[in-house]
């Protein structure tokens, strides 16, 4: 059965389950462009690679997927294939991926092709999107070169369940006020298994307990700019300091 979610008279989509908006009506995709594109170093990362893979911890209603997608498709100088992988443990109905890319709007008149390109790339995604019961399931887009590796289940346990590197991650799902398991200790650790020295990470948010914690696992965390009305956002580069090693072998007993 899919999520359910409610849309409010702006346009912005809300999870009841999380009394949290999955987005704002303007927001969506200037936050995936200039929050977790653009906090990652992409598309500048990925050209030049053969294969570039980007893990996120919340898929939500794909808006970041779809951006990053698109974004790789308009770029001349991408990498072979990508790979996208998120989790998600309340996947929502295709229509709702639809309307939420129908609805979303661009922040400038730069990202309007982007935005058009993405609401076509939409209707390809709702065109698979069946059958999601939990465990992992892998969509193959653009002749194979894109694909799309969603994990459906609580976020630790995919985590710990995922084999994959990560040239970047995306941390994102509603906030730690509202689902703090998203980002907890546990949580967070499990993101390091996935992450190489000079993997890029991005989030919306910058509390306080997140920055300290990645700290302590090997990134070095820097507070950005944000998109308003947030003063600020989140980026980091793992350095694989020992901090960091030390980390991932307590988290590998618990792998599966």
């Amino acid at each position: 059965m899919n999520e359910a979610l409610l849309w409010m008279d702006d346009g912005s989509p809300h999870s009841p389950r999380f009394n949290d908006r999955y987005r704002s009506r303007s927001g969506g995709l200037a936050q995936a462009v200039s929050v977790f594109l653009a906090g990652c170093g992409l598309p500048a990362n990925w050209r030049g690679r053969d294969r570039f893979t980007v893990l996120e911890t919340g898929f939500g209603l794909g808006l970041n997927f779809l951006a990053t997608w698109a974004a790789w498709e308009a770029d001349p100088q991408r990498c072979d294939r990508l790979h996208f992988v998120s989790i998600e443990a309340y996947p929502v109905a295709a229509a709702d991926i639809v309307r939420s890319a129908r609805t979303a709007q661009a922040a400038n008149a730069a990202d309007s092709p982007l935005l058009a390109r993405l609401q076509v790339l939409a209707q390809e995604l709702a065109q698979v999107w069946r059958d999601l019961s939990p465990g992992l399931h892998v969509f193959r887009f653009a002749d194979g070169r894109v694909q799309l590796t969603l994990a459906v289940g609580q976020v630790q346990a995919m985590l710990e369940r995922l084999v994959a590197t990560a040239d970047a991650v995306y941390l994102d799902g509603f906030s730690p006020a509202r689902n703090p398991e998203m980002w907890s200790k546990a949580t967070l650790q499990a993101v390091v298994l996935h992450c190489r020295a000079g993997t890029t990470l991005a989030s919306y948010t910058v509390a306080r307990s997140v920055r300290e914690e990645l700290g302590q696992l090997g990134f070095c965390v820097e507070k950005c700019p944000g998109l308003p009305p947030k003063r600020h956002r989140l980026q980091a580069v793992f350095s694989d300091s020992p901090v960091g090693r030390e980390a991932e072998n307590r988290a590998l007993p618990h792998t599966g």
